[in-house]
């Protein structure tokens, strides 16, 4: 682990390799999953305000799905996240002409009706952030229906830190990312003898 201010830095977001590879997952991780996607408490009001305009954006059914259980909904652990669909995917996902599930917040920021891109667990994953008592645990989920991510973020060489560049620095700021990237080159000149998958 690797502490940085209020944060604690699993050593997989530097070992492991991460590139989303759409053409081959499809997006199924909006899709797949117990509950929708986790929210911060501050994203609450901002689905709020900006749903009218997300709202053209998405499917008929995802429209229904919020009319009758929120725009945000608390899960089992009494924790806030996005509405689902019949039990499965997320109600903001869309679909393109491939079949691959976007979202419908991320379509409605591409063409500038919004300025908020898409809830900030959707933006870090594979990171998933967990809140202790005094510190913000920052890890890598690790998930079966990502493997074709991970084999091309093998291909290209490209480490998890480094592929969430955006939302690291969108959610904990530059010189966060900065000290982050310091870490990361520590770990990589210090530890040449172990085998980084």
């Amino acid at each position: 682990m690797i502490q940085i201010d209020d944060t604690i830095i699993s050593l997989d977001v530097f070992r492991k390799k991460f590139v989303c590879n759409l053409n081959k997952c499809k997006g199924i991780c909006c899709v797949e999953g117990d509950s929708g996607a986790p929210l911060d408490k501050d994203e609450l009001p901002i689905l709020d305000r900006i749903y009218s305009k997300v709202s053209p954006y998405l499917r008929e059914k995802g429209r229904r799905a919020i009319e009758k259980q929120g725009k945000y909904i608390t899960d089992f652990d009494g924790d806030y996240v996005t509405p689902l669909i019949d039990g499965e995917e997320c109600a903001y996902v869309i679909f393109d002409e491939n079949q691959t599930a976007k979202c419908g917040i991320e379509k409605a920021y591409e063409e500038g009706k919004i300025e908020y891109k898409k809830p900030i667990s959707c933006h870090l994953y594979p990171i998933r952030l967990q809140k202790l008592r005094k510190y913000i645990a920052v890890n890598y989920d690790e998930w079966y229906i990502c493997s074709d991510a991970c084999v091309l973020g093998k291909e290209l060489k490209v480490r998890v830190f480094e592929f969430l560049k955006e939302p690291l620095i969108r959610k904990f700021g530059e010189d966060w990312y900065a000290q982050l990237i310091e870490a990361g080159q520590l770990i990589e000149d210090s530890l040449p003898q172990i085998k980084i998958n």
